[in-house]
């Protein structure tokens, strides 16, 4: 892990830590952060965790505190997850694009972008996460 990505990313948390909005948009960059520095190494939960919320949020609308909500449900019920090979596409869109634009209505909108950039980045990996999502969190086949 680049060390100032990682800088970056605290910087970053710091801001969606302290923001007041309840919807608690500091889960989407944890989840595009993790899935943004997949690899080999990778927990397969932290990887999982990180696609499903990347994908609850881009595909299904939900809030940061809804990801946040579908994650300790999830924690709950299944212990094995599935590892995902990390993609050979790159996004250009990283940590560091988020904290150049100013605090505020454009830096939420551009996290928004980023999480949609790194998704984007794991298409590969979209059916698999959305059966993941049917099979574990709605208990669908």
């Amino acid at each position: 892990m680049n060390t100032s990505d990682e800088e970056a990313y605290n910087e970053l948390s710091l801001y969606t830590l302290a923001h007041g909005h309840p919807s608690f948009i500091h889960q989407h960059v944890v989840d595009a952060y993790a899935a943004q520095h997949a690899d080999e190494n990778s927990k397969p939960i932290k990887t999982a965790f990180a696609l499903i919320g990347l994908y609850l949020m881009i595909e299904k609308g939900y809030t940061g505190k809804q990801v946040q909500n579908a994650h300790m449900q999830l924690a709950k019920h299944q212990k094995d997850w599935p590892r995902f090979s990390a993609p050979h596409e790159v996004t250009e869109v990283t940590v560091h694009d988020v904290l150049k634009v100013p605090a505020g209505k454009e830096r939420d909108k551009m996290i928004g972008e980023w999480c949609a950039a790194v998704w984007k980045m794991w298409q590969a990996q979209h059916a698999e996460v959305a059966h993941l999502v049917r099979a574990e969190l709605f208990r669908e086949g």
